[in-house]
């Protein structure tokens, strides 16, 4: 450390003395305390600590001591948990104090912390922790350097549009969003309907044409209006986010591309063939890029904490959902095998030309397994019918095994998501107040 001598400090918090050695302290895990190692003079030790003691190199911290107890036991072992009859909040800001986050907790004291936090609308911003913003105590007479303010101003563009729960205009922002996403799938399911495009005569290829007289159109302009509001939002996005190749390689980011990207190559499309015969060719093509407007649906996940839950348990149990496909395949390949073979290949006097072959087999067992029996095939003789109660039973009894995992990862990526949601917004009460 460049200020005090010796070869050892103390920390004294709430009464309580640890002795460290000033090695120690370089790469200590608790943020405050690794900063006292690069101070150069008392103004900046007074800025770590409440108070210090020059000869005999002792640094002082008015905190919670049993507090800072059981964050040393997190320091020396690694787990982190909640101090019996102590507020979760208090304990929380204890943690933030020091260079903690929620993260850090045990998963029990983390879901907590989270009930905690939702019951009383308390929510901490992990870029401007209690105490530590430019206003707070700490920061009482700190210039903010050069540049802070535009940065300031940045995050908070972005957290406005991507955190929809940050502030009231993120609110306001998002639900502006959801109306759109609303407004658009309502015209792209009526584009489909016959009474639509009855009173012309239209046919479906000239439903997938941009020409002048189709932007005109009430169902043209709604469009054309969704996609800008779609386009802008995403070039804002990108231009206030921090880290622009992560942003392109975000899963939400790539649907909107897909879903924003159809519209303008149909009309490029539409404006280079005209009126000749290419256009014919290009028409199941315009059908395809309009109909991927349906990935619009997918960005209420950027809002919603239940789609966003379903996407990070299909993303953490992509093994678990392997194994069933296996677990359906080989079934699949075993009953399809034995019920071609039973209902066809033998010659049993009646053979069922549902059963022809073993690929067809495979959609009655795959029906059948699924519990689904849409009835279009069935067996008909008594060892088919034999095969095909094996079967439903076998896929209750292969299906249920691993779903039973997934199901564990979706509550617990439920409560993750939630916590997380909870330690990175604002309450309105706060943003009234501030």
């Amino acid at each position: 450390m460049n200020f005090g001598r010796g070869p050892s400090v103390v920390l004294n918090v709430g009464g309580t003395r640890y002795s460290f050695s000033r090695e120690v302290l370089k790469d200590f895990p608790l943020r405050r305390v690794s900063r006292l190692h690069g101070c150069l003079s008392e103004q900046d030790v007074l800025e770590v600590c409440d108070d210090y003691d020059r000869e005999r190199n002792e640094y002082f911290f008015d905190r919670h001591s049993e507090a800072f107890g059981f964050i040393m036991l997190y320091v020396r072992h690694g787990h982190l948990r909640f101090v019996p009859h102590m507020c979760e909040l208090s304990f929380y800001n204890e943690m933030i104090y020091w260079g903690l986050e929620g993260s850090h907790l045990d998963y029990c004291c983390q879901r907590r912390l989270d009930d905690r936090m939702s019951e009383t609308c308390t929510y901490y911003s992990a870029e401007e922790p209690p105490g530590e913003s430019a206003g707070g105590p700490e920061g009482k007479g700190r210039r903010p350097p050069p540049g802070a303010e535009g940065g300031k101003w940045l995050e908070r563009m972005r957290r406005t549009f991507e955190e929809p729960t940050s502030s009231v205009a993120a609110q306001v922002l998002a639900t502006v969003s959801i109306l759109f996403v609303i407004v658009s799938m309502v015209v792209l399911c009526a584009s489909t309907l016959p009474e639509w495009r009855a009173p012309e005569n239209r046919s479906v290829e000239e439903q997938s044409r941009y020409t002048a007289e189709s932007v005109r159109e009430p169902s043209g302009i709604i469009e054309a209006i969704c996609i800008g509001w779609f386009t802008a939002e995403c070039i804002v996005r990108f231009i206030v986010s921090k880290n622009k190749c992560e942003f392109v390689r975000r899963p939400l980011n790539i649907i909107d591309l897909l879903a924003i990207t159809p519209y303008y190559i149909s009309v490029l499309m539409t404006v280079f063939t005209g009126e000749n015969s290419q256009l014919q060719r290009a028409g199941v093509t315009l059908r395809v890029l309009r109909m991927m407007r349906i990935f619009w649906v997918i960005k209420l996940a950027r809002h919603f904490i239940g789609l966003q839950t379903l996407g990070l348990t299909l993303k953490r149990c992509y093994r678990e959902m392997v194994m069933l496909l296996v677990f359906i395949c080989v079934a699949m390949a075993i009953f399809s095998a034995l019920s071609q073979l039973l209902e066809n290949g033998l010659d049993l006097g009646t053979k069922n030309k549902d059963y022809a072959s073993i690929p067809a087999a495979c959609w009655w067992v795959i029906i059948s397994m699924t519990t689904v029996g849409y009835g279009d095939m069935c067996p008909i003789t008594v060892p088919g019918r034999i095969l095909g109660g094996i079967c439903v039973v076998s896929g209750i009894v292969l299906l249920a095994l691993p779903i039973t995992f997934i199901y564990h990862s979706f509550v617990q990526c439920y409560h993750e998501l939630k916590f997380r949601s909870a330690r990175y917004s604002r309450s309105l009460s706060a943003e009234f107040l501030n």
